[in-house]
């Protein structure tokens, strides 16, 4: 196997490729990267057994078929480390994988392609094309809420469900949910919902690009495919029953607040300095026309602001994890946002004035 590349072409993919692949593996040949020369075509394979990488390169310069698997990150590193615009050639000589580069010349172990293990496929169930830049910006509205290593796993993750020609994505970590939702063609007279894992999620956020260029989205049995062309995601998906959100989501909040998101971030961001660095409370304090924001913390110290909002109604105190509120505004962009509550006891739902495609549920703090 041999070919030619130069180092922009190659360093791209391969850092998508490369980030799923784990440092620490049981097994040796998963700290490979799979690399196979088809006709003049060069793809790269990545997985840890749950999420897997292929990306695809068009080669210009001569090149010979065949397979090989090599240490993924000393490659990524040594394609790095190279001068820019420079041609990269790779050629392997029995187990050994010469890689040159400038006058640079590097030499390194590789593990036959045969050990390199692929996830299985399962029944597909499901065809959907969605624009990258569509699903990608779903990612982006929801998946700062999955929970970390959460002893109940079907929440470290991402629930995706398809639904009368609607995709929708909803993470939760148990103290705060967010939702968004858009359209898709699709001929869906069920509703299908599959979890993704949270590494899964990660990785195919990385991958989608901002643009309307189309992704083919294919649910299987136990997993899920995206194919943008140049790359294919697969993962498997996660066995458990997400919560049902719907019951979750708060509805008659007659407690309406609207407020300009920045102004309002930016106070919550002041405030959040003195807040008790453990559990990041601030209390907010309702009166017509205004909202006061205060933190305190075991030092004895206290900040507050009072900012106008759009507020008609009757007094009332409510306490947050400031953190939870700051993501939320921090991920919406549109410029006046609206908090819904119904009394200090009940979840706050934050949404966008003009947009209704994303809703983030808060459950409230005891001050």
């Amino acid at each position: 196997m041999k070919f030619t590349i130069s180092r922009e072409a190659l360093l791209k993919p391969l850092q998508l490729v490369g980030g799923v692949v784990e440092r620490r593996q049981t097994l040796p040949v998963l700290s490979n990267i799979l690399l196979v020369v088809d006709g003049d075509q060069l793809s790269m394979t990545g997985t840890d057994l749950e999420v897997e990488m292929i990306g695809r390169v068009q080669l210009d310069g001569p090149c010979e078929p065949g397979s090989i698997t090599v240490p993924a990150k000393k490659l990524m590193d040594i394609c790095k480390s190279l001068p820019d615009n420079v041609d990269i050639d790779l050629a392997v000589t029995g187990q050994k994988v010469t890689i040159k580069g400038g006058r640079s010349r590097f030499t390194l172990s590789s593990l036959p392609a045969s050990d390199f293990p692929n996830v299985e496929d399962s029944p597909e169930t499901l065809e959907i094309l969605i624009p990258q830049q569509r699903l990608r910006h779903l990612i982006e509205r929801t998946s700062f809420a999955m929970a970390q290593q959460d002893v109940r796993y079907y929440l470290n993750g991402m629930l995706l469900e398809l639904k009368d020609n609607e995709l929708r994505t909803v993470a939760t970590d148990g103290h705060r949910l967010a939702t968004s939702v858009c359209e898709v063609e699709a001929d869906i007279s069920d509703r299908l919902q599959v979890i993704v894992p949270r590494k899964g999620i990660i990785e195919l956020g990385r991958l989608l690009e901002d643009s309307d260029a189309a992704a083919r989205l294919v649910v299987g049995s136990n997993h899920i495919r995206v194919n943008t062309g140049t790359f294919v995601f697969t993962s498997k998906l996660v066995d458990g029953k997400f919560p049902d959100y719907e019951r979750v989501i708060p509805r008659g909040g007659d407690k309406l607040v609207i407020a300009d998101r920045q102004e309002l971030r930016q106070v919550l961001t002041r405030i959040a300095i003195l807040s008790n660095e453990k559990y990041r409370g601030v209390r907010l304090s309702l009166t017509e026309g205004y909202l006061q924001v205060t933190a305190n913390n075991p030092e004895q110290e206290e900040a507050e602001e009072t900012l106008q909002v759009d507020y008609q109604g009757p007094a009332m105190e409510i306490g947050f994890n400031v953190n939870y509120l700051l993501d939320a505004l921090s991920i919406l962009n549109e410029e006046m946002v609206r908090l819904s509550m119904l009394d200090p006891n009940s979840s706050a739902l934050v949404e966008a004035v003009d947009s209704g495609d994303s809703l983030y549920v808060i459950m409230p703090m005891r001050m």
